[in-house]
């Protein structure tokens, strides 16, 4: 195939100026204007600027976002109730689009990234791609006591349920052309579907591996950094625990930098094992900061066990830093032996004694922590660069492309020209 592909971008929320899947639907949109002739169907936030404003090369048709969409902040970031009448509009606009003459090569749904929302362009006549997508990772029952959470997040629970029941939205999924997880798991969410091709891809990146840090001396203690929203399921609190239990003489320190419901459960959880010495925590910083505590460390620490993809693991790595994580969703695919430690998820205690066996060999190994720290930047620029995740779905795009062009030649009569 030769040529330019002409593609239609859905995503619900397309904003440099957010964060989180707005933020990474903005950069697929960027990257892959460079690459593709592209259309955008999104919406429009009052008071942000425009998609049309923040993305020049591309053809963006932007529906006002309900008044009151965002009022509720964590409640719509999870339920996105704007997200049935966006749907509608879009499909009502590709079916308008097509019926006056308009050619797409293929249609990419980029966001939202939960597994729960059908795809307007099923059943139109064009090849479909999904993702990346993710979610839908179940807590681990032992964790689940410890997890206290609004009522509205624990509705991720019926998303297997929906995928089971929800016709509209098994067709989606069996009907595209391309799924794309963000990780293997994601293929055993969607276990009772029957797919036409899964493939896996995180959807965020970075653009460049920022410069190495300079190397730190060999004196004093082995630097632990975790980043991230302090919630139970970010797994702060395994962190505090692991080095409650580490061998008397290892030489560790760790810092938390970032905020959330569950900072002050573990500040008080520090001071009752009695390890508030060597712990830090430092709330939510400016970018700048956490940027200069990436370079301080020596590893990152990121136990969280309900990670669908993990963009600070991403960012530990292009700085160079090995990662200890549970072995589990995104961080678990991610990481592998060259780059870091991954520690098996059973139950809390038994995963604190693993992430402090973890911290005590880095410790106290400063050469594997140098060998890590360089399998990390191989393995940031292998999985985490923008550039080759854009180069890697534009490749895809023209094998659906021509997937579906021998599927229609094969169903057209004997005879026909």
């Amino acid at each position: 195939m030769s040529g330019r592909l002409s593609v239609l971008l859905v995503a619900y929320r397309c904003d440099a100026t957010d964060v989180s899947e707005s933020w990474a639907a903005h950069r697929w949109a960027r990257g892959l204007s460079d690459r593709v002739d592209l259309t955008l169907l999104t919406t429009h936030r009052a008071g942000r600027p425009s998609p049309a404003s923040q993305l020049p090369g591309v053809r963006v048709v932007a529906w006002p976002e309900a008044p009151r969409a965002r009022r509720f902040e964590r409640l719509d970031s999870m339920l996105k109730p704007g997200w049935g009448r966006f749907a509608r509009r879009a499909r009502r606009w590709i079916r308008a689009a097509t019926a006056r003459g308009e050619r797409f090569d293929l249609v990419h749904q980029v966001a939202p990234l939960a597994l729960r929302y059908p795809c307007p362009a099923t059943d139109l006549g064009l090849p479909v791609v999904l993702g990346p997508v993710g979610g839908s990772l179940a807590t681990p029952r032992p964790f689940a006591p410890e997890v206290r959470a609004p009522w509205f997040t624990r509705l991720r629970a019926l998303d297997r349920l929906r995928l089971r029941v929800d016709p509209r939205l098994r067709r989606s999924f069996e009907h595209a052309d391309l799924v794309v997880g963000v990780a293997p798991y994601v293929r055993e969410v969607l276990d009772g579907l029957t797919l036409r091709r899964f493939e896996t891809q995180a959807e965020t990146g970075f653009d460049a591996l920022p410069a190495p840090a300079a190397p730190r001396e060999g004196t004093g203690p082995a630097r632990f950094l975790f980043v991230g929203r302090v919630i139970r399921t970010k797994g702060a609190r395994d962190a505090v625990r692991a080095f409650a239990r580490l061998a008397p003489g290892t030489d560790a320190t760790l810092d938390v930098v970032g905020d959330g419901e569950d900072l002050a459960a573990c500040r008080d959880e520090a001071a009752l094992l009695g390890v508030g010495s060597k712990v830090a925590f430092h709330g939510r910083v400016p970018r700048a900061e956490v940027d200069a505590h990436y370079r301080a460390a020596d590893v990152f620490l990121f136990p969280s066990w309900r990670e669908p993809s993990g963009t600070v693991v991403f960012e530990a790595l292009a700085h160079g830093l090995p990662v200890v994580c549970a072995d589990r969703g995104g961080p678990g695919h991610v990481v592998d032996d060259s780059c870091g430690v991954r520690v098996p998820v059973e139950t809390p205690a038994a995963f604190a004694d693993g992430l402090a066996r973890a911290v005590e060999a880095l410790a106290g190994d400063a050469r594997r922590r140098r060998a890590l720290a360089e399998g990390a930047r191989r393995r940031a620029d292998a999985v985490g660069s923008w550039s080759r995740r854009l180069d890697w779905m534009v490749a895809r795009y023209q094998e659906v492309v021509e997937a579906a062009a021998h599927r229609l030649a094969r169903r057209r009569p004997l005879g026909f020209a």
